[in-house]
Formats: structure tokens, C-alpha cells, sequence
């Protein structure tokens, strides 16, 4: 299957050059030509069969150039037990007769990323060796809390990589930091942006494009690519997740074959829900689905007027992750819902770069309507839902519980009783301070010292790899204006 540019589908290239590259030099999102369609046999041959098995069969449909046998061993190396905590991998739990949890923290970094970021890296090693690249691959991330750490530990020590990352200074939580700052491998680099993530974004995507740069660093024997989910080696397994916990709901007996569901999914950047589009546009029997923000509300106010305005106030709010202006793979579902028309998409995207705005057509605008519902949910009922979440006996993170009140909004506005899957996307032991707070527990400190508080006053397991940050020695303390960030990776790949 080949890969165009959501900018110019004149751009063609195989799916190992799509993932190597990451983003299009044109500044466009590399997506696939066609979508594989899946139907009722497809989805019974995975009903059974292991997370691994369903990841390699999911992403055998986009990526033709590898085989099954690498993608099988790939699944094996990023989903195997010494990187997650449970056989499921992406476990579905049952809250009550309509409304499932899929819980995606369950790997390395405790966060929905280690779904894809423990994959790219062997997708991309792979690349390298199938384009006969020679120069070493310098991945580039800009992060608003997750995807930052759990880059850096899909990609530490990786033959013929360098990674840096870039978040924004005091806009990430205390746990998230030092996740990041402490991170072992001799091929990473961290830095802090004075700015908040959309600066670091910018940023990112403008070293990208900068061909004096791009020549600089191909002089010194390096070439850029992205793991955020500008990458469609980030979007195409979290795909998988939504497709396997449909086969357990059914495995389950929770729904039957072919029976639609909803999925409530937290997104900022609008990666996570964009593989939940996917996997409709697939075939996967998806009613609708619910895009849940917190008070950075743009994606809200888009799904339904139509009009994106990142013009207005960024708050910094108990749900870092989210707290972005500019989601980048919205553009994406513009090429979709445009009948993949590049001129569209590119005067989108100009009118957002010279004056932050653009309202697209009536067609898209009915598309989204039919596709999407969108809501947000302020601090306060954000720490509501965790308390009355606790209070039923399940602990959740801030960003589910964005989507938990989201989701409650949307099925009184609506009376829709389909079955809902709520996306989870975070453990709760991420954001301590603030889940203390909220279950009625005053934390006392900040940061990791909270990890024992949150685990005696809930009975909850701490992840072990959190457990393991309290006394690890910081590593990194670079700090840098959004204009020095070309400076510093220069000096990072010297």
C-alpha cells in the first residue's frame, strides 16, 4: 500500500518510508491511499486469539512491505510481559451493563502511548534496514506529558537512533517530569520549552521543514523523523486497541457480533480518536464517537460549528495531556472527510497559520456531525467524576475522568443507551496531587513522595516503574526559548 501527503498526493511512498520519514517535507501528514475494509470473519478470527496476534493481522492490512512474520515478532517484542503488566495487554473492564473501560496504561511508562511508542521503534528499525538507509535516524518529539517519556523508552539504546524531546516548562505533572528528566540511554536528550506544548509543537514541525537544517544534519550523517502521532507508524497501532476490544466485548458475550458501540475518548492532539475513525472507516461496527476535552475546548467548538479557533485562551489545567490548541492529526481527518482533496486541506492550513482559523465546507461540516459528538468538562467536574468514579470503587486518572464527564453530557443530551467503551489513557498514579485531592485526600507534598500516599489512602498497586523514580538521579535540566530549539538539537547532533 503506498502513502500520499494530506498536502500533495503526488507525494507516493512505501509504508516503511512513510513511517521512516514521519512527516511529509511538504508539512503534510502522510496517510494511506485506501482503507482496508474488515467485516464479521475477520473480526471472529480474532475474537480468540492474543493481543500480539491481533496487532500483527491489524497492521498486516496497511503495512504491505513487511510480512507477517516481522510484524508478529514485532507485536511479541513490544507487548510481551516484561514490558506490560497483564497477558490482556489493552484489558476491557466492565463497569456496568452499557459502559466499558478499556484501560491502555498498562506498559512501560503507565500511559495509552507505550501502545504505539513500544511499536514504532521496531517498525522504524525495520525501515531503516528495508529503504537501505544508511544515516542515523534523530527522532524529534514535542510532548505534553506522556508521549515524551514514553518515546524515550521505546527508543533508548535503539541501534541507529538519537531521540530528543521537547515539553512544555511547568506545564507537565511533577510524576511526568521525572519520568522524563531521569531517563536512561545514551541516545536521548530532554529539554523544556519556555511555552506551553503548542509552542513546542511549532517548533518541532519548523525544524522539520527548514531545509538548511534538514542539510546540516545529513551532512553530519542524520536524518529527521517524528514519534508523535504525526507518524502513521503512531496511528496505526492504536487502531489495534479499538478493534481488540471489540473482539473481547464480544468474546465476552457484552455485545453481539456486529452490535454498534460508542467509544468516549480524551484527546488533544486528536490521534487516539482518529484511530477510532479509522477503525469505523474499517469496517469495526462504531456508533459514535464521543471527542472529550477538558477546558481547552477548540475541538469542542469544531465538531460543532465547524469553524477551528485556536484564537483564545490556553489554560494549564489537572489534565496536561490535553492541554493543546492546535491538534495536528485533525488535519488528517480533513483529507478524509474532504474526498482527500489536497488543495482543501492546504488552504485550511494556510488560513490556520496566518490568522489561527479556518471553517471548513458544509459537506465536512455534515460529515462531523454524523460522525462525532464533542464536549468538554471544566477542573471541578473533572475532580468530581474521580471522586464519584472512587466512591463506586474504581480509581481513575484526570484525563479519563475528562472523558467519564464527557460521556455522562453527551447520554443525558442525547438519551443514546448504546454500549460505550470509555477510553482510559492514564494511570491514576500519574497524577497524584490532584487524584488525592479529589477522592478527599489532601496530598501532602508534590511528585513522586505521593505515590505511597495515593497507594495507602486507595489500596491500589503503584506501577512498578513509578515506584522505581523515587531517588533516581535527574539527568537533564535544559531549558530553552521556542527560537533556541533549532540550536539545541543542532548541538544534540553534533
Amino acid at each position: 500500500m503506498k502513502y500520499y501527503s494530506t498536502r500533495d498526493k503526488a507525494v507516493r511512498l512505501e509504508g516503511a518510508e512513510a513511517v521512516k520519514m514521519g512527516l511529509s517535507r511538504d508539512g503534510g501528514l502522510l496517510t494511506p491511499e485506501t482503507i482496508p475494509q474488515i467485516g464479521e470473519a475477520f473480526l471472529k478470527s480474532l475474537t480468540d486469539a492474543p493481543y500480539q496476534v491481533r496487532a500483527a493481522k491489524v497492521m498486516g492490512l496497511y503495512l504491505t512491505d513487511y510480512s507477517q512474520a516481522e510484524l508478529l515478532q514485532f507485536a511479541e517484542n513490544a507487548y510481551g510481559p516484561d514490558k506490560f503488566d497483564t497477558e490482556a495487554v489493552a484489558p476491557v473492564r466492565t463497569l456496568d451493563r452499557t459502559t466499558h473501560c478499556l484501560e491502555l496504561w498498562h506498559g512501560p511508562t503507565s500511559a495509552f502511548k507505550d501502545m504505539a511508542l513500544q511499536m514504532l521503534p521496531q517498525l522504524l528499525s525495520a525501515a531503516l534496514r528495508k529503504t537501505g538507509e544508511k544515516k542515523t535516524a534523530c527522532i524529534l518529539v514535542a510532548t505534553s506529558g506522556d508521549t515524551g517519556k514514553a518515546a524515550m523508552e521505546g527508543f533508548a539504546d535503539v541501534a541507529r537512533t538519537k531521540i530528543m524531546v521537547f515539553y512544555p516548562k511547568d506545564g507537565v505533572s511533577a510524576v511526568q517530569e521525572a519520568q522524563m528528566v531521569t531517563q536512561e540511554g545514551e541516545n536521548v536528550g530532554v529539554c523544556a520549552v519556555v511555552g506551553n506544548f503548542d509552542d513546542a509543537q511549532a517548533g518541532v514541525k519548523r525544524i522539520f521543514s527548514d531545509t538548511a537544517i534538514r542539510e546540516t544534519l545529513a551532512q553530519r550523517g542524520y536524518f529527521l523523523s517524528s514519534a508523535n502521532s504525526i507518524n502513521w507508524g503512531r496511528i496505526l497501532p492504536q487502531v489495534v486497541y479499538y478493534i481488540s476490544a471489540y473482539c473481547d466485548l464480544v468474546r465476552d458475550g457484552k455485545i453481539s457480533m456486529g452490535e454498534k458501540v460508542n467509544f468516549c475518548v480524551p484527546t488533544g492532539n486528536f490521534g487516539d480518536i482518529l484511530a477510532a475513525y479509522y477503525a469505523g472507516k474499517m469496517g469495526l461496527p462504531v456508533g459514535k464517537l464521543i471527542c472529550a476535552s477538558n477546558c481547552n475546548d477548540v475541538l469542542t467548538d469544531f465538531l460543532r460549528t465547524g469553524v477551528y479557533d485556536r484564537n483564545r485562551p490556553f489554560h494549564t489545567t489537572m489534565s496536561p495531556s490535553m492541554d493543546i490548541l492546535v491538534s495536528s492529526n485533525l488535519e488528517r481527518l480533513l483529507f478524509d472527510l474532504s474526498g482527500e482533496n489536497d488543495g482543501e486541506v492546504r488552504s485550511y492550513m494556510a488560513a490556520l497559520s496566518e490568522s489561527g482559523r479556518y471553517e471548513v465546507s458544509d459537506t465536512i461540516k455534515a460529515a462531523l456531525k454524523e460522525a462525532f459528538w464533542g464536549g468538554f468538562c471544566s477542573e471541578e467536574s473533572t475532580a468530581e467524576a474521580i471522586g464519584a468514579y472512587w466512591k463506586k470503587g474504581y480509581l481513575i486518572d484526570t484525563h479519563t475522568a475528562v472523558a467519564a464527564s464527557v460521556m455522562e453530557q453527551y447520554r443525558r443530551e442525547t438519551g443514546d443507551g448504546t454500549v460505550t467503551v470509555l477510553v482510559s489513557t492514564a494511570s491514576p498514579y500519574k497524577f497524584c496531587n490532584h487524584v488525592l485531592t479529589a477522592i478527599g485526600q489532601p496530598p501532602a507534598g508534590d511528585g513522586v513522595e505521593l505515590l505511597d500516599q495515593l497507594k495507602a489512602a486507595t489500596g491500589t498497586t503503584v506501577p512498578r516503574r513509578l515506584a522505581a523514580l523515587k531517588g533516581k538521579a535527574r539527568r537533564f535540566d535544559l531549558t530553552c526559548e521556542k527560537p533556541g530549539m533549532d540550536g539545541v538539537v543542532l548541538n544534540f547532533l553534533q
